[in-house]
């Protein structure tokens, strides 16, 4: 027991492997991107650096195992087809849809232990410690009243804000049309001072969403090992490129209806980051689109099955969102990833859905061509000023953060 124990722990820490010290001289070049620009203004680079070392030194300790016993197993943990993105992930279900990531303690409010995740960093450099998505404009949420400013307390992150897990979530078709829903019950709740854009004393700004904590765990934990450090979550499935299989994970929302529907924690603090409609990376914005369908095809075993609508009548099963990009977190400059998603929901018309045109939106191009041909159109409840870079269709004004965690190759898929 006790080798299973030590080969779990190694396999957790290895997935927060440091970088060297070295590039502590590269941090202190000029970068070209706005959100570098934005960054580095308030940003202490050394402590922030120092800072994510300290998250890895306590994740170790707490394993049991020494930072220097770290190795870049997380290199080759997957192969090239199943194209992982999240690095820090241990280890990828792709038949039951789930992800196993390292489970972070941290110190909630109250003093008493609560429990995160982190999947982004808006640094490119603390995103390597770390083993996360590099996700530069979230940078743009810091300084506003969408963030949560922490601190730190023996190594672990002290959280201001907090979430009660203990709701329970209901969800129930609308009496007019199936979405939005009549009834929509979130199951879990964040409060006035939670969100999971965490700016730490340095300036540095991680995706660190608490998953646990004594009032229970996220809807979307399948399995948490508090002794190894781990929790099992449910992806969902997407599309992006015209391929299926974009697996993302769901943590929080800023609007009740989207945290139910999507299993997320409503943390409505999120909704005051900046900014709507906004989705260039030459825009001063923590957001980017992607674009739910309302009103798609319903049936469990039907093909072309997609929505909103078709998550609340269809058992809980993904409403297959369209995102238009991958993360690349080899990118440094000139990179427009934000797991903090802005909704814009589409929707059929209802000459598209007389005439059977009504199938499966497959990209952020085939959504386009659709708009043009007048079959799709934004939501009724959109506001805001059309958006070019989503086919011209308005914002909701709601935030879904969801990580990207794996595209895998279709050949791959195709084979399981």
């Amino acid at each position: 027991m006790k080798t299973l124990l030590k080969s779990c722990a190694v396999l957790l820490t290895a997935s927060l492997s440091l970088v060297s010290c070295k590039d502590d001289v590269a941090l202190q070049q000029p970068t070209p991107q706005s959100a570098d620009k934005a960054l580095s203004k308030k940003l202490d680079e050394k402590a922030a650096l120092a800072e994510a070392e300290s998250l890895v030194a306590e994740a170790a300790k707490a394993a049991g195992v020494s930072k220097e016993s770290f190795s870049n197993a997380r290199r080759t943990r997957f192969t090239r087809e199943q194209n992982v993105f999240l690095p820090n992930a241990l280890a990828i279900d792709f038949e039951k849809a789930t992800t196993t990531l390292p489970l972070l303690e941290g110190i909630g409010p109250s003093g008493q232990p609560t429990y995160y995740i982190v999947t982004e960093a808006a640094n490119y450099y603390v995103a390597r410690i770390l083993g996360v998505n590099f996700a530069p404009k979230l940078v743009f949420g810091r300084d506003t009243e969408g963030s949560q400013e922490v601190t730190f307390e023996r190594g672990k992150i002290k959280f201001k804000g907090d979430v009660d897990f203990s709701p329970e979530r209901v969800l129930a078709a609308g009496t007019t049309s199936t979405f939005p829903p009549s009834v929509a019950q979130p199951g879990a709740v964040g409060d006035a001072e939670y969100s999971s854009l965490v700016v730490l004393p340095s300036g540095s700004v991680l995706n660190a969403q608490i998953v646990a904590n004594s009032t229970g765990r996220h809807d979307r934990a399948v399995a948490i090992d508090y002794q190894r450090r781990t929790i099992t979550l449910q992806i969902l499935d997407g599309f992006q490129g015209g391929d299926q299989f974009f697996y993302h994970l769901v943590t929080d929302a800023s609007d009740p209806v989207a945290a139910t529907i999507e299993k997320g924690v409503y943390a409505p603090r999120l909704g005051n980051l900046p900014t709507f409609g906004l989705s260039t990376e030459f825009d001063e914005s923590a957001l980017l689109a992607f674009s739910p369908v309302a009103n798609g095809e319903t049936g469990v075993d039907n093909p072309q099955r997609q929505g909103l609508n078709s998550t609340i009548v269809d058992g809980d099963r993904d409403p297959i969102n369209v995102f238009p990009l991958d993360p690349e977190n080899s990118k440094q400059f000139g990179n427009n990833y934000s797991p903090m998603w802005d909704a814009h929901v589409s929707m059929w018309t209802e000459e598209a859905i007389a005439a059977g045109k009504r199938r499966r939106i497959t990209s952020f191009e085939d959504l386009a061509d659709l708009v043009e041909q007048g079959y799709v159109t934004s939501f009724a409840g959109n506001m805001g000023q059309p958006n070019g870079f989503v086919a011209g269709l308005m914002p909701t004004n709601l935030i879904i953060n969801c990580p990207v965690i794996a595209q895998p190759l279709p050949g791959y898929m195709a084979r399981k």
